[in-house]
This record gives structure tokens, sequence and C-alpha cells, in this order.
């Protein structure tokens, strides 16, 4: 936790130093941008093709084809839910929340887009409505749909509580990917990444810079909407801390099911084309 400790003596000019202004690190003046107007047009007379339930404490995976659409619901009470994309073709392609984080900020939103791990990189999925927009940063600095965390596991809870605990959400999530491949838990479980906590209410806090949570504005019928630029095998663990107003990675919270719905368009959006993995030739020359 980075605090003013005050065992230094400040300079002279520390006040000149904090006073420099910061320079935004990834100008994304020149990133593409996804033709909203397109990809919401393409939504009339679609097709309902697939749900998923995920039960509370647990994680179920679904696949999403290049050209459709899903969206992650709450169908019963206000729930979190954390959620993995990797390539249905090869699951070396993985979401990087990072680099979406760089590229987005820390909190995402409609016309944001999730973007693969190098060497990949390109966008997995975009963002095409959120019906938690209205929400903003709050008087905390905290906001909705974070790439910040982690995921709960069962490593931290472990060193921290000394207890092992099973339906954190890295273990739910390395548990639908096994159940989903047909592999053994350990070989997949390196694949499970940092994903985005949808619906979670989050940020940092002002004096300690530490990473919190809050209780999740959602409420039943609210949903977030992605666009699958790729073909998508996705996963979504509904988190064991329920709403997250209190604690997480425990039986203690009240937890509720979310759902993934699937849909196909009539046509794909107008001059939409998947987009290729990322051109950089690879060489790392001196």
């Amino acid at each position: 936790m980075k605090r003013a400790a005050h065992e230094v003596t400040e300079p002279q000019d520390a006040g000149a130093r904090r006073r420099i202004r910061p320079v935004i690190c990834y100008p994304v003046d020149t990133l593409p941008r996804p033709d909203l107007a397109a990809y919401q047009a393409a939504r009339d007379g679609w097709e309902k093709v697939d749900e998923v339930v995920v039960p509370p404490r647990e994680a179920r995976c679904f696949h999403v084809p290049a050209g459709s659409f899903f969206r992650i619901v709450s169908i019963e009470g206000p729930q979190v839910g954390d959620l993995n994309l990797w390539s249905a073709d090869d699951i070396s392609e993985r979401f990087f929340s990072g680099k979406t984080r760089a590229l987005h900020g820390t909190h995402v939103s409609t016309g944001d887009q999730l973007w693969s791990c190098l060497p990949y990189l390109r966008p997995m999925a975009t963002i095409t409505h959120d019906t938690l927009d209205w929400y903003g940063f709050d008087e905390f600095g905290g906001s909705v749909h974070d790439v910040i965390g982690t995921r709960c596991d069962p490593y931290t809870h472990k060193l921290l509580s000394g207890h092992e605990y099973h339906h954190c959400c890295h273990s739910n999530l390395t548990r639908a990917l096994s159940e989903r491949l047909g592999k053994p838990k350990q070989e997949v479980e390196p694949t499970v990444h940092d994903v985005l906590n949808v619906f979670m209410c989050t940020g940092f806090t002002r004096d300690t810079g530490q990473y919190f949570m809050k209780a999740s504005p959602v409420r039943p019928g609210d949903y977030l909407e992605f666009f699958a630029e790729i073909d998508l095998l996705g996963a979504l663990s509904a988190c064991p801390g329920g709403d997250c107003s209190a604690e997480h990675s425990s039986n203690a919270a009240v937890c509720h099911p979310l759902l993934v719905e699937v849909y196909r368009p009539k046509t794909p959006p107008a001059g939409w084309t998947s987009p290729p993995r990322n051109g950089y030739s690879r060489r790392h020359e001196d």
C-alpha cells in the first residue's frame, strides 16, 4: 500500500514534482473504432439461439460464433460475474485485461472492446449495450464492469485465511473449462486468466490506493451485451461474493444465478469483417 509515510523529508521542489501533468500512456486517437450504429442495427430481427444458466457459486462455459451477440443478464437478484474469453479455435489466445485497461480505462462500457493477449492482440468482443452505463463514477471513485481485479482464487484465500475454499471464481472457471474441453483441471488451469468483473462495483481508495468493492447496483433485468468479433469460447462464474457488498470467497454471501443469452443476427453488421490477428512481424530485432 503506497502512502505518504513521512519517513523521508520532502525535498524543496516536492510541490513542483507533484504538479507535473500526467501523460496518457496509450493515446487512442488512431485506434480503429467499431461502427456501433451498424452493430445495433444488426440486432433487428435477431434470433436467440442458446442460453446458459450459471448457478450461484459455480461457472459454466458457452460458445458464441463470430458475428453473433451475447448478453450476461441479472435474473434473480444482485450478483456479479467473472468472465473469461478464449478464441474457440485456440485457447492460447485469451482475453488480456491489462491491455484492455490500458486502452479503455479501469472500467468498460458501450463501445469499448475486449482485447486478446500477445502475440494476437485483436478485439475479441465489443460491448454494444450496458444497462448500467448511467452509474458512471461515484463519490468514492467506484464504477462497474472493471478490468482491474484479478478474480477471487483459492491460493490467495489460503494465504490470507489458512483455509481451503473451492468455489472461488478461479476454481469455478477451471472446473467449467475442464468439463467443456474434457481435460484435467490441472492441465487447463494455466489458461484461466484475469477477468472482466461484470456488474462488480470497484475502485481504489484515495489514501492507500487499495482495490475496493462495494454493493453492485445491478438489478434483475440489467444486462451487459457484447458482439463477438471472433469465434469465442466463454466461461462465466457467478462469484461467491454475491453482490460483493461484504466479502467474497465464502458461503456467507447471498448469491444468485446469472444468465448468458446468445443471439444470431439475420445478417452481420454492415461493413463488418472478423479482425485478423495482430500484424506485427514478431522479429523482435535489435
